[in-house]
C-alpha cells in the first residue's frame, strides 16, 4: 500500500506546519478528507482554531465544521504524520534581503520528526533552487537522513489570495512538482483531493519555484509602470485612472491601476528573485526598476498632499490629516509591509504631528504593536486633508458627501486609488 492509499485510509496522517492564512485553509480542506494535524508554534493561535477561530480573520466558524483534525503546538504530535506541508512566511529583512528564518526553523523542525518513506512539500514562496539546496540540508542535519533516498521533497506554491472568496484554493489550479516521477504523482494525487481545478505537473521543483516567484514579480512590475505613468500624467494635469478606462476598451489592454504597492507577496517576492540572479552575475535591472517606483509610492502621495497643503495657503505644521486604511490591501486586516506606513513617516519629515489614523479592519493594539503607532475609532472634527490610502468596502459605501464633510475651509481629498473620481467635487480633489 503506497503514502496516498494510506492517506485515504486513514491509517497515517497529514501534517500542516504554519497555520497563517495560507496554512489553515489548506489544513482545513484536507480534514474533509484525510487526517490531518495543523501545526503552529504560537499556542494563542492554536487555541483560538481549537474554538473554531481564525486568527486571520479570513475564514468564519462553518470552516472549521466535519474536520478530522488536530491542533497543536506540541512537536511529537507531527511524528503521526508521513506527508508533511510546510506553509510559513517568507518575508524581507530591512536591507530587502531574503529573510529565510522562518522557513529554516521549519526545516529543522521537520528533521526532528521525519521518518523513513515520508514526503515534505513546501508550500512558501522562494527563490528557484531554495528547497533543495537551503531546506534539505537542513532536515538531513536534524534527521540523520539521506535526501532522496529516505525522504522525498516536493514543491507546490500557494496561491491563496488573502479578502478574495472566489478564488481559493480547490478553485485555482495548482503547481505541483517533485523530487522524482513518484514523488510528483504522489503530490499530485494528494493536491487532487481538494483542489477541484485541478494540478499542473510542473517538470522540476525548480521550475515550480519560478513560476510561483514570476506571478507576482509580472504584477509588480506591471503596476509600477502604472504608478510611473500616474507620475508624469499628474504633471500634464491629467487623470490616471480616466486614460486606463480609455485604453482598456482595446480588447489586449493589460488592466494594472496604480497604487501603493506593499503585503507579503507582491512587495516581496521580487526581492527574491532578483537576490538569487546576483549569485549567476545578473543585475535585474528591470525588477529593481519596478521596486524602487513600487516602494517610493507612499513618500510621493505623502508630498503631493503637502503640496495641495501649501497651495491652499494653509501652515503645513499646524494642519490637521486623516490616513484612512492603514492595510496592505482593501478587505483584509492584514498590516505586513503595509506602504501606508510610508505615508505616515513622509508626512511627519514635513512636520505635520496632528495625524490621525483610522481602519475598520484593524484593532488599535495590533497596529501599535506594529508600528509603534496610535489609532482611533472614528475621525474626529475636522481635517485640512484627508487621505483615502485603501479602498475598504466600507469606505466604498459612504456617499461622497461623507469624505466632504469630514474636511475644513479649503480642505483636500486624497483619493490613491480614484474611487470617486467620478463624483462631482466642491473641495480639492486628488488621486493617483
Amino acid at each position: 500500500m503506497n503514502l496516498y492509499e494510506k492517506l485515504l485510509k486513514k491509517e497515517t496522517k497529514l501534517s500542516v506546519i504554519g497555520l497563517g492564512y495560507v496554512g489553515l485553509p489548506i489544513a482545513l480542506e484536507f480534514a474533509k478528507k484525510i487526517s490531518v494535524i495543523g501545526f503552529d508554534i504560537k499556542k494563542e493561535r492554536v487555541e483560538m482554531m481549537k474554538h473554531g477561530q481564525d486568527p486571520s480573520m479570513e475564514l468564519d466558524s462553518s470552516h472549521f465544521e466535519n474536520c478530522d483534525i488536530l491542533y497543536t503546538s506540541n512537536l511529537a504530535d507531527l511524528k503521526q504524520a508521513s506527508f508533511h506541508i510546510v506553509a510559513v512566511p517568507t518575508p524581507i529583512d530591512r536591507h530587502n534581503m531574503p529573510d529565510l528564518t522562518p522557513l529554516i526553523s521549519a526545516s529543522e523542525t521537520v528533521g526532528k520528526i521525519i521518518k523513513p518513506g515520508d514526503v515534505v512539500v513546501f508550500e512558501s514562496t522562494v527563490y528557484p533552487g531554495c528547497t533543495e539546496e537551503d531546506c534539505v540540508p537542513v532536515i538531513e542535519k536534524f534527521s540523520g537522513l539521506k535526501f532522496p533516498t529516505d525522504f522525498k521533497v516536493g514543491y507546490s506554491p500557494e496561491r491563496i489570495n488573502p479578502g478574495d472568496k472566489e478564488h481559493s484554493l480547490s478553485t485555482v489550479v495548482k503547481i505541483v512538482s517533485g523530487c522524482d516521477e513518484e514523488t510528483l504523482e504522489t503530490v499530485a494525487k494528494v493536491y487532487e483531493l481538494v483542489v477541484k481545478a485541478g494540478v499542473h505537473r510542473a517538470s522540476s521543483i525548480k521550475v515550480a519555484e519560478a513560476a510561483k516567484i514570476i506571478e507576482n514579480t509580472q504584477r509588480d512590475v506591471n503596476i509600477a509602470l502604472m504608478n510611473e505613468l500616474s507620475i508624469i500624467f499628474n504633471r500634464m494635469n491629467i487623470n490616471t485612472f480616466e486614460v486606463l478606462e480609455a485604453a482598456s476598451t482595446k480588447w489586449n489592454f493589460l488592466k494594472f491601476y496604480p497604487g501603493l504597492v506593499g503585503g507579503h507577496c507582491i512587495g516581496v517576492d521580487p526581492y527574491y528573485l532578483a537576490y538569487k540572479a546576483k549569485e549567476y552575475r545578473y543585475h535585474a535591472q528591470v525588477i529593481n526598476a519596478g521596486r524602487y517606483v513600487n516602494d517610493t509610492m507612499g513618500f510621493y502621495v505623502a508630498k503631493q498632499t503637502v503640496k495641495k497643503i501649501i497651495a491652499a495657503n494653509k501652515n503645513v505644521i499646524s494642519s490637521r490629516v486623516l490616513i484612512m486604511g492603514v492595510t496592505f490591501k482593501e478587505d483584509v486586516s492584514d498590516l505586513r509591509n503595509s506602504r501606508v506606513v510610508d505615508l505616515i513617516t513622509e508626512f511627519k519629515t514635513y512636520g505635520i504631528t496632528k495625524l490621525d489614523i483610522t481602519d475598520p479592519f484593524v484593532e488599535a493594539s495590533e497596529f501599535k504593536e506594529e508600528y509603534g503607532l496610535d489609532m482611533i475609532s472614528q475621525p474626529n472634527g475636522k481635517y485640512d486633508a484627508v487621505v483615502i490610502a485603501v479602498s475598504h468596502k466600507p469606505y466604498r459605501d459612504f456617499p461622497y458627501s461623507y469624505f466632504e464633510s469630514l474636511l475644513n475651509e479649503n480642505g483636500i481629498l486624497v483619493d490613491v486609488k480614484g474611487i470617486f473620481r467620478k463624483h462631482k467635487h466642491t473641495k480639492t480633489y486628488w488621486s493617483l
